[in-house]
């Protein structure tokens, strides 16, 4: 799992937090690249790439030395390689990226956004080996060896970003040229990682406080938070310390737990990988989100938290041609009018209550229908500019609201950050006696 905790790591969320004395440090991707210790062997030679839909691509091999399989997706950000290798909403996918040059700028200690690498492979046209930056420690190859992780570069990505947008997203593998047909043998035998619990993958396995004993600038305690791990980035976590005395908790953790035996005042769920409707962890942080909102708590969920918040509300979830995946998403804010250009990494979306499955998948993939497990009244806030998807709903009547969107970015800009600052002034009205 996700952010298992060290005293030698380098990510301490809750450090710089006010009245906060020592606080717990958990790794980050990067540190294995300062240790000194011998990486694995890097992959090379002639690759190949073939896809379930019949695609064959030629290049050649980077990164660890063992084959690539997963859902091809492509992301169109032309920068932070690095946090998008490393957020964990990507795990179970094979990750195209559609700038041409990756790894310019190298790879930097404290800048990811968990403790692993979580692609399942990385396709590129051109991986840079000598990163031009002061402050680089290591190749984007040598981080991908550490972690495991197999690379091709030199494919036409345009080819394939074009071939995944018309025909949606696809099951892919890759390897060694020699290996063709051991490859199209594993192909026929995939199946989709959608299928797999993903979110017990990449969460913490055990609740923790970041930043016990935080305090405002007038030495009030911040309202404790219960912060839902479906596959956190650790940007988001910097973000809640900031407003909250966070407990960071894996995505079984019941709300009762979180009520009496933490005494949280809100409930956070974050982003995550894979099919929202999927029995396993995912299912678990739902129920807990629908208990959250029965007992009109402040909550707010992001991404796949999001996701679970429409399926508590009785809205169903579908997957989506190819998703959202970026850093140049256009939002729409229902209520003023206003646009926020957004960073997102999804690949399943909400169905509008009265539009329906836009932009759906050609397999149709979706949830089934099911009843409101809270009995409130939801409201779309936040539409896609581009396809017109679901990007955020308020719960009507509770201080509660979710977002598709990432407003921590990281990378991304940073049009959406204020929310966070939204979702502490429901809850200080809430604790003062408001909605």
């Amino acid at each position: 799992m996700s952010g298992d905790g060290s005293q030698y790591g380098s990510f301490s969320p809750g450090s710089r937090c006010r009245g906060v004395g020592t606080t717990p440090t958990f790794f980050d991707a990067a540190d294995g690249l300062v240790s000194g210790d011998e990486l694995p062997p890097s992959a090379s030679g002639e690759g190949i790439l073939l896809t379930a839909d019949g695609g064959r691509y030629e290049g050649s091999l980077f990164g660890a030395e063992k084959h690539g399989e997963g859902e091809l997706v492509f992301t169109t950000g032309m920068m932070g390689y690095q946090e998008s290798l490393t957020d964990p909403s990507f795990a179970g996918q094979v990750l195209t990226f559609t700038y041409p040059l990756i790894g310019n700028y190298g790879i930097h200690q404290g800048k990811s956004e968990s403790s692993s690498v979580w692609p399942r492979g990385i396709v590129v046209r051109h991986a840079m080996t000598q990163p031009d930056h002061r402050d680089s420690i290591a190749t984007i190859g040598e981080l991908m060896r550490l972690h495991g992780v197999p690379g091709i570069e030199g494919i036409d990505t345009r080819s394939i970003t074009r071939r995944v947008r018309e025909l949606g997203t696809v099951l892919c593998v890759f390897g060694p040229k020699d290996a063709e047909q051991q490859l199209n043998a594993r192909l026929q035998q995939m199946t989709s990682p959608d299928l797999e619990d993903l979110v017990d993958e990449v969460s913490i396995n055990s609740p923790v406080i970041l930043n016990e004993g935080a305090v405002d600038e007038l030495n009030r305690p911040l309202p404790r938070l219960g912060a839902l791990d479906c596959g956190i980035k650790y940007n988001i976590l910097r973000n809640l310390c900031r407003h909250f005395e966070v407990v960071w908790c894996p995505p079984n953790t019941d709300f009762n737990t979180l009520k009496n035996n933490y005494q949280i005042d809100a409930l956070f769920c974050s982003n995550g990988p894979g099919d929202p409707a999927h029995g396993g962890m995912a299912n678990h942080a739902k129920n807990t989100l629908a208990a959250a909102v029965k007992d009109h708590m402040p909550v707010m969920g992001i991404c796949l938290g999001h996701q679970l918040m429409g399926l508590a509300s009785g809205l169903q979830t579908y997957k989506m041609r190819y998703g959202h995946r970026g850093a140049n998403q256009p939002v729409v804010d229902l209520a003023d009018g206003t646009v926020l250009i957004t960073s997102q990494n999804h690949g399943f979306a909400v169905a509008d209550p009265e539009s329906g499955m836009l932009a759906a998948h050609p397999s149709g993939a979706c949830s089934q229908l099911v009843e409101s497990q809270h009995g409130a009244e939801v409201k779309v806030r936040y539409v896609n500019a581009n396809d017109r998807t679901v990007e955020g709903l308020d719960i009507v009547g509770h201080p509660s609201f979710t977002v598709q969107f990432h407003p921590e970015a990281c990378p991304g800009p940073n049009d959406a950050a204020p929310l966070f600052q939204r979702f502490r002034e429901i809850v200080d009205s809430h604790m003062g006696g408001g909605l």
